[in-house]
């Protein structure tokens, strides 16, 4: 698992914006645990996108998702799949990769692929929501339901959790806050590949949340539901 660190100089800076450390609260029956891409073909051995250090962190992915879904919350797995003929075409990225790669990323990610399904250690229950996404980031109107599917329910804070931290993780979490959701970034939740990947991206998601470790999260999923009964 990644030895996570941000720098003081970072902290302060954020804590002079927000005219001190204001943690964000949790309301859990409008909070979502959004899990970020925990598939075979990033997580399994020898896998195409192997990040083995995803492997790591699913223990405490699940205890996130059964403290939230013991409190009322919601758990939300976004699943990356790769669709080149869908109507947003993505030419700014499929146009851009070698034959190879692209053929080798579509017999992985195609719906129905070994390497497409979600990792088998995963805690997903049959009320926890599965939903397919097709960039990086799942709030990219039209390519992934998530935001619509998550304001039907008057979810408003997010919990994010998976791979990788630098890019589809933090991608997510810049695009959910800008868009009005408070979000908490598990650090020991999140992986990639090498700590000073994973520590730069920290570095970042502290400008648009609270970077927290997984018990940390479940503390305040507790004293939010505490605090409602």
């Amino acid at each position: 698992m990644h030895q996570s660190y941000i720098p003081t100089e970072v902290l302060d800076r954020v804590a002079w914006m927000r005219g001190g450390h204001h943690k964000i609260t949790v309301n859990p029956a409008r909070t979502a645990h959004v899990v970020i891409d925990l598939q075979v073909g990033f997580m399994g051995e020898g896998a195409l996108l192997e990040m083995s250090t995803a492997r790591d962190i699913v223990e405490n992915v699940n205890h996130v998702s059964r403290a939230l879904r013991s409190a009322g919350g919601t758990i939300a797995y976004a699943q990356y799949k790769i669709d080149p003929n869908e109507p947003h075409h993505w030419g700014s990225h499929y146009d851009r990769m070698a034959p190879e790669a692209f053929e080798r990323m579509q017999a992985a990610f195609t719906v129905g692929a070994e390497q497409h399904a979600l990792w088998p250690g995963l805690d997903v229950q049959q009320e926890d929501l599965i939903v397919p996404k097709t960039r990086w980031s799942a709030f990219i109107p039209g390519t992934c339901d998530l935001d619509s599917l998550l304001k039907a329910k008057s979810i408003d804070t997010l919990i994010v959790t998976g791979t990788t931290t630098n890019c589809c993780c933090e991608s997510t979490m810049r695009d959910a806050m800008q868009m009005g959701y408070k979000v908490l970034f598990v650090q020991d939740g999140n992986a990639t590949r090498g700590d000073a990947v994973h520590n730069a991206s920290l570095a970042n998601m502290v400008l648009f949340g609270d970077v927290v470790t997984a018990d940390e999260a479940i503390a305040r999923i507790k004293a939010g539901q505490h605090s409602v009964v």
